[in-house]
């Protein structure tokens, strides 16, 4: 059995500690192979790891476990729960690490994948771009099997050239960007809006036609300003819910 060990996180000063720390360590739990250990290490090493406090450690922890993620016990030490999936709904303070959590957790298959026109709905955010690389995947619940979502990124083709299909399988999208190619993101804008299901959204997911769903764009950029990836995910709607917390700036 391999040892657990949580994804690295740089920290952006504008966002509560505790949180960016929660959901990374959030992301690393959903995204652990399953042959990985469910002791997670203890405060003041993972305090360490991710270069805060342990008192900001513990409060990152106590989030975890109230949502039922980990388990905590005296002398003991801090362990994942086998059962640990994700929730909804769940807070979202802008945090790169949170979206990285929100699509962690659950089996992806890649449908389909391959330079293809820019689609027209799509023109403004690739301009003067004649294709992009689109990559289609299915997520299923990791315990039922059952589909949850199906995703639809077109990414720039430079940008595509270096993915690795494995990664894909393994990580989200953005953590794939963020981690393995190196991409510099500097901001994610995301739209959610009601929509009935389509004739491939309903046999993916498994729904009635027409049926309610939830579609989500999210355009991911670089620091220089460039559209990077157009992410479209239709979520069922039993099974998804989406929450946004404002935080008045100080």
């Amino acid at each position: 059995m391999t040892s657990f060990a949580p994804d690295s996180l740089v920290l952006n000063r504008k966002l509560p500690l505790w949180y960016q720390v929660s959901q990374s360590l959030r992301a690393s739990i959903l995204g652990r192979t399953p042959e990985a250990s469910l002791r997670l290490p203890t405060e003041e090493q993972l305090a360490q790891h991710y270069g805060v406090s342990v008192l900001t450690m513990r409060q990152a922890l106590k989030e975890l476990e109230e949502e039922g993620l980990i388990s905590r016990h005296r002398r003991r030490g801090t362990f994942i729960e086998p059962g640990a999936r994700r929730g909804a709904p769940r807070r979202l303070l802008g945090s790169i690490d949170a979206i990285v959590a929100q699509q962690s957790g659950e089996h992806t298959t890649i449908l389909d994948h391959g330079p293809e026109p820019v689609p027209g709905e799509l023109t403004e955010y690739f301009p003067g771009a004649a294709e992009v690389v689109m990559y289609r995947r299915l997520r299923c619940d990791g315990d039922s099997g059952e589909p949850t979502n199906w995703a639809e990124n077109a990414l720039h083709p430079d940008v595509a050239a270096g993915l690795d299909l494995a990664d894909l399988e393994r990580w989200p999208m953005t953590k794939v960007l963020r981690d393995a190619l190196g991409v510099r993101i500097s901001r994610i804008t995301d739209t959610v809006e009601a929509r009935l299901a389509d004739p491939r959204t309903a046999e993916l997911l498994r729904v009635p036609l027409l049926s309610p769903i939830l579609h989500y764009t999210g355009v991911t950029y670089d620091e220089a300003g460039r559209v990077v990836d157009v992410a479209r995910i239709r979520y069922r709607g039993d099974r998804f819910s989406f929450s946004v917390t404002l935080d008045a700036a100080e």
